[in-house]
């Protein structure tokens, strides 16, 4: 359960992610409490996760999907840059996800 929780908050901090990009500097109600709403759920659903995960595995791996998550959506959505060397730096994130998954006790 910790981990569903954990891909939630990761998931999460795409949404304000992206809807903080959408604020224009928290110019704009609408995509501003979008942020503050998603980045509340999202911390709380680390905290949640953190009470069974490592410290150093939950925070990577949140980091990770909002990484991953938030260079995704700006190349689907606001049209940014897919360079090669791009792409593999997110395969490289992906990679340590991976990893951190693996050598994670809990």
């Amino acid at each position: 359960m910790a981990w569903f929780m954990l891909v939630v908050a990761g998931m999460l901090e795409v949404v304000w992610a992206f809807s903080m990009k959408q604020s224009e500097g928290f110019t704009r109600l609408w995509p501003s409490v979008v942020t503050l709403v998603a980045m509340l759920a999202s911390f709380g659903f680390l905290s949640v996760a953190m009470r069974s995960l490592p410290l150093g595995t939950a925070y990577t791996v949140w980091t990770g999907i909002g990484a991953i998550g938030a260079f995704a959506v700006g190349i689907a959505v606001l049209g940014e840059a897919a360079s090669p060397l791009r792409l593999l730096a997110g395969l490289l994130i992906v990679g340590g996800l991976v990893l951190m998954k693996l050598s994670s006790s809990a």
